[in-house]
């Protein structure tokens, strides 16, 4: 699996597309680009690697990660992929931009395929596991890709830190309980693709990270 970052958008927002060598099928996750010039960034690597897009997959609903959602859904012809306790967040996403910096699409009729703990999607050849982490918001999901050894954790997990719980939905107990049971429990050199900042490690993040010794 090939997994390309963007950093995107007023709240540097991480991007990812990842990719399968064999078949060239691909994923977009947290399709957040504030303008044409970003999303063009994104669109046009997949036309450089001639990739074709198979999966819009959505790490939770908050407006930084959905910016740019959309465009892409309808660029592609495919629905988002998400956990249905997100739902509320999407169709609310005008409201939240608004607040927040961004002008955002409606949701209303965007078309959901609904995900839940556990679930396992296919692109290409290889796996994608789906693990939800809420905490965060509600309808949080990490993504694992065993063959590249990596974790998707949005903003679940970030490398020294991990996601806020003061916004509606949160719950810090929560958020602690799902990344020590769902995260760390992965293999230390997993790596760890967070929504926002640096790549890190589950190794690193398990001996380090004050949030969670």
């Amino acid at each position: 699996m090939k997994i390309k970052q963007f950093e995107l958008n007023h709240f540097g927002t991480n991007c990812f597309v990842l990719w399968n060598e064999s078949t060239k099928q691909c994923a977009i996750v947290d399709p957040c680009a504030e303008t044409t010039y970003e999303e063009a960034q994104v669109t046009q690597y997949i036309d450089e690697y001639g990739l074709e897009p198979k999966l819009i997959l959505l790490t939770h609903a908050h407006v930084d990660h959905i910016a740019g959602l959309r465009e892409m859904c309808e660029r592609y012809g495919l629905p988002v992929t998400m956990h249905a306790d997100g739902s509320k967040l999407l169709r609310q996403a005008e409201a939240y931009g608004a607040v927040m910096g961004f002008m955002v699409s409606s949701m209303e009729d965007l078309p959901v395929n609904e995900i839940k703990d556990d679930d396992v999607l296919v692109l290409g050849d290889e796996k994608i596991e789906c693990r939800e982490v809420p905490g965060h918001c509600p309808g949080s999901m990490a993504y694992v890709v065993p063959s590249a050894e990596v974790v998707l954790t949005g903003d679940a997990l970030f490398r020294g830190s991990i996601g806020r719980t003061d916004l509606p939905g949160g719950n810090y107990n929560l958020l602690i309980e799902k990344i020590r049971t769902r995260l760390l429990t992965l293999p230390d050199d997993y790596e760890v693709l967070p929504g926002h900042g640096d790549i890190s490690s589950i190794g690193r993040e398990r001996r380090y990270n004050g949030f969670l010794i």
